[in-house]
């Protein structure tokens, strides 16, 4: 099976509501996300017709789009978060989750935020999210 993968970097805060340690505080990161996607029918040889999965200025602009420009450069707090703490961000630095904003939940809501996007030959087989240099977490389909 072929995939491609784009990487995207992206700056954001957040907070991890009830985290035991210093991470319960707003802080920030300096993402860097990698997608892999696949053409549904992923036969071994060539890829016919003018052989690519999918353009990657198409796939850039389908992530940038419709999960980074929710995330770069924004604080990303859990509305449990909110709730407790009543800090008073405006929409347009703000993005609001349902779980706690972990690279972990962040993958699954990217996930949520891309999927049914492509066309539909085309499926998101990875995702790796990066926290720091030395720490991520990755989805699988």
């Amino acid at each position: 099976m072929i995939t491609i993968t784009k990487i995207f970097r992206f700056e954001a805060a957040h907070a991890i509501y009830r985290y035991p340690g210093s991470c319960a505080n707003i802080h920030g990161h300096s993402y860097e996300l990698h997608v892999s996607v696949r053409a549904e029918s992923s036969a071994e040889g060539y890829i016919p017709g003018i052989g690519i999965i999918m353009d990657f200025k198409e796939l850039k602009n389908m992530v940038q789009q419709n999960a980074i420009a929710l995330l770069d450069h924004k604080v990303i707090l859990s509305k449990a978060y909110l709730a407790e703490k009543k800090n008073s961000f405006s929409g347009d630095e703000l993005t609001v989750m349902e779980a706690e904003p972990t690279a972990e939940n962040l993958l699954y809501f990217i996930l949520k935020c891309i999927q049914g996007k492509f066309p539909s030959d085309v499926k998101i087989t990875s995702m790796k999210l990066w926290e720091t240099r030395d720490s991520f977490a990755e989805w699988s389909a």
